[in-house]
């Protein structure tokens, strides 16, 4: 598509170029609505190639009166070239921001995670006078409630408090209140979907309320590689949370149509649509592995090594499960292994918006669309 062009529909999986022509670079993202306009903001992976060292080039935003064209507003959290040991370095592995508008003090809160060296994930929070800053920083490198919190989201309910959902890193969902500034927790929580180990595991929570329940999508836990998300529900923040199942039952691939889910976004002004945006990390699985890909026997190989390097007993204390299908005939070799879930391009990561479908039971899916538009919705 040339710059010129305007786009009037969503094509997931395609290649997203903002109104310059250039990729858009706003991985592991949200968006916001504020004052009638969209915007976008997520991780900037235009430098983020194998072997460069670099693992993110900050966050970048975009905004849009459409969601379809976006103008790109440049870095709104810009990179800390100089300084090594800081989280917002190029070489730190820094992912997944989210930003908040508290509506008291009128203040953005931008919280995002840092993988560490020795694996475990920190928490730095930032804040700013507006969504495109400038942020300084209020913490860094936090461990707060004494855990290692991973992939997360922030949520706003009506009467303006805040909570965080993240996963503590290979164990379970935990939900915590967040205090009245958006800047730390309070130290309440509740744990939930305990699943043991990776790959079941889950990681990258989505929350979004419905008809006065709490939703949450979340996947399993491959590294970049793909794999079958989980819905469940419940009355409150704090649970008890029920199971309802994958939200992608005819994606045979096991792959959640290829993508890993990070958010989802009500529209404004539609009844009730609602949009699971997602990353598509490894664009090019189909290309390279054709049937392999499409029958789902590339995801099990992935999932079984997972499983074999966390729970090498090999009971991985989910037998029967659904989620970890039977083990393929072919497996995979460490390389290629590494390759799939750690070695990504993630420069050339492209992205996935779907509309979610819900039944009259309550099931929350998520079909395959190659091209869609608001206009489908009342």
């Amino acid at each position: 598509m040339r710059y010129t062009d305007r786009q009037s529909c969503f094509r997931p999986g395609q290649e997203w170029l903002d109104t310059s022509g250039a990729p858009i670079q706003a991985h592991g993202g949200s968006l916001l609505h504020l004052d009638g306009i969209f915007y976008w903001y997520g991780e900037n992976k235009e430098r983020t190639t194998p072997g460069s060292g670099i693992w993110h080039w900050g966050v970048r935003c975009y905004s849009s009166a459409d969601l379809y064209n976006w103008d790109d507003l440049g870095l709104i959290v810009p990179p800390v070239e100089g300084d090594p040991s800081s989280p917002l370095h190029p070489s730190s592995m820094m992912d997944r921001p989210h930003i908040l508008r508290n509506a008291r003090t009128g203040r953005f809160v931008c919280w995002i995670k840092v993988m560490q060296p020795d694996g475990t994930q920190s928490t730095t929070v930032l804040s700013a006078p507006e969504l495109t800053g400038p942020y300084e920083m209020v913490r860094a490198g936090a461990y707060d409630l004494e855990m290692s919190a991973g992939d997360f989201d922030l949520v706003v309910d009506d009467d303006g408090k805040a909570y965080r959902y993240f996963s503590r890193v290979h164990s379970e969902l935990v939900v915590a209140d967040l205090t009245a500034d958006y800047l730390q927790v309070t130290g309440h929580y509740s744990t939930h979907l305990p699943f043991g180990s990776p790959p079941l595991v889950r990681e990258a929570p989505a929350h979004f309320r419905r008809r006065g329940r709490h939703h949450v999508i979340a996947s399993g836990t491959t590294g970049y590689h793909p794999n079958p998300s989980l819905v469940a529900t419940a009355s409150s923040h704090h649970g008890p949370w029920e199971i309802l199942g994958d939200p992608h039952p005819d994606d045979a691939s096991r792959t959640s149509w290829n993508s890993q889910i990070t958010s989802v976004f009500r529209h404004p002004a539609k009844r009730e649509l609602y949009i699971a945006l997602a990353d598509r990390w490894l664009p090019d699985l189909e290309e390279r592995y054709g049937d392999r890909f499409r029958s789902g026997e590339l995801y099990a190989a992935v999932a079984h090594t997972m499983a074999d390097l966390f729970d090498p007993t090999g009971d991985h204390g989910v037998q029967g499960s659904p989620l970890l299908p039977g083990r393929p005939a072919e497996g995979l070799s460490m390389e290629e292994f590494s390759e799939l879930t750690f070695g990504a391009d993630t420069s050339r990561s492209r992205y996935v918006w779907l509309p979610l479908r819900f039944t009259d039971d309550g099931q929350v899916l998520i079909d395959w669309r190659d091209e869609w538009s608001l206009d489908e919705f009342e």
